[in-house]
Parts: structure tokens; C-alpha cells; sequence
């Protein structure tokens, strides 16, 4: 299993053979690599899947927010009155 987490893509960077790009994560902007992807060129505002720094896969703006929702879940962990 790999987790991958959500961005929207800003703007696609130049150099690198047009195989980067800064997105937004959560707020914050990161460079990732898009050349994995071979389903066409990403525009800004489109959303994908990111793993290890690379865009793996491109999703819509619905699942992005499902895997936010999970990942902010996994984060949550067992809260102080519930530990054994």
C-alpha cells in the first residue's frame, strides 16, 4: 500500500523537459514531478495524487477531498481517554 496525498496543481514549470510542477498541498506550494503521468498535459487547478514527490495518478476535485477526509482520519489516532 502506498499513500499518496492530494494537490491542485498552481502552474507547470519550465525546464526539467516539462516534467515539473508547483502545487498546493494542503496549503503549502511544492515542486513535484508530473512525468509519470500519460494521460495529457495538467492545466492549473487540476488535482492530483502525489507519492514520494511524484504525481501519480490524477483525480477529480471529489477525491481529493475523500482522501483528505481519510488522511486527516489516520492522522486523528486514539485520543487520550480512549488508550487501554
Amino acid at each position: 500500500m502506498c499513500l499518496g496525498i492530494p494537490g491542485r496543481v498552481i502552474r507547470l514549470l519550465e525546464g526539467y523537459g516539462g516534467q515539473l510542477a508547483l502545487v498546493d498541498v494542503v496549503g503549502e506550494s511544492r515542486r513535484i514531478n508530473i512525468g509519470l503521468l500519460d494521460d495529457g498535459t495538467l492545466a492549473p487547478g487540476d488535482w492530483v495524487v502525489i507519492h514520494m514527490g511524484f504525481a501519480v495518478e490524477r483525480v477529480d476535485e471529489a477525491g481529493a477531498e475523500r482522501a483528505l477526509a481519510g488522511l486527516e482520519l489516520m492522522g486523528r489516532g486514539l485520543d487520550r481517554g480512549d488508550e487501554p
